[in-house]
């Protein structure tokens, strides 16, 4: 597993370049400021479908990450989240490349 991308997921929230809460999440996406969605790969069904079905209506990019809820809840020094979206561009352009 490659945890380069779990450091700079990190890096994002400090920076505060990241929405967390599927209410946040859904407002971002639907306003156009989400440039990437990251999911947890334990994500509750309702709420991957619903995360799926609004990224792909507005064109953001998401992706169903290799990792649990707590680990993606410890990179980013919170707990018990889910998923994460990513505000800036570059951020979601380096984690995008590291994930490939």
């Amino acid at each position: 597993m490659n945890s380069n991308y779990l450091n700079l997921l990190g890096l994002v929230y400090r920076a505060r370049k990241c929405s967390l809460g599927e209410g946040n999440i859904i407002k971002d996406i639907q306003k156009k400021r989400a440039k990437l969605v990251l999911l947890a790969n334990d994500i509750g069904q309702q709420t991957k479908k619903k995360m799926m079905d609004k990224c792909q209506t507005y064109d953001i990019p998401l992706i169903v990450l290799d990792v649990d809820r707590n680990t993606l809840s410890q990179a980013i020094g919170k707990q018990q989240r889910v998923a994460i979206a990513i505000l800036d561009d570059g951020f979601a352009n380096k984690v995008l490349s590291l994930l490939e």
